[in-house]
């Protein structure tokens, strides 16, 4: 008699320890990126009925829109990239600047100082004010050292119009 090719230790693939370990460690996210973006796409044409099939000028808007959205999505991650630039950064270094501090009772105070170097930490720009560190996107004010009045000092250039 022939051997059978049914065993008992076979296992469908999707049904694997690693795969449903793997599932359940996903954690479920409210966004929707380009992957499922492209897999509503794929379904949406897969299911199209092939008689009435899905209008070219919709299925060119969904997909320019697609690449609007992809652009807009670099654009944004090359904006956080600029925004944390030690270069851009670097341009307090000797400026009277000002911040609000949070005291050991929990009010906050409005410190100054002149900032002496620019420092990263996990890639946050940090100015070193004195023993003070604090996140550049935190200082509310800056200005050139000695200025109180905002106008036209004797260490600024003059500017005039054209």
């Amino acid at each position: 008699m022939a051997s059978s090719s049914v065993s008992t230790t076979n296992v469908w693939p999707y049904y694997s320890s690693q795969n449903v370990q793997k599932a359940a460690a996903r954690s479920p996210s409210s966004e929707l990126g380009k992957d499922d973006f492209l897999k509503i796409l794929i379904t949406q044409l897969s299911n199209q009925d092939p008689l009435q099939p899905m209008d070219n000028t919709q299925f060119i808007s969904q997909m320019a829109q697609f690449s609007s959205l992809e652009q807009m999505m670099n654009v944004s991650k090359q904006m956080e990239a600029l925004r944390y630039s030690p270069s851009l950064s670097s341009g307090v270094i000797g400026m009277q600047v000002e911040w609000y501090a949070t005291n050991s009772d929990g009010s906050t105070s409005l410190k100054s100082g002149i900032v002496d170097s620019i420092v990263m930490r996990d890639g946050v720009p940090y100015a070193k004010i004195g023993s003070d560190e604090v996140k550049v996107e935190e200082l509310t004010s800056i200005a050139y050292p000695g200025k109180s009045d905002g106008g036209n000092g004797a260490d600024e250039p003059e500017v005039t119009g054209a």
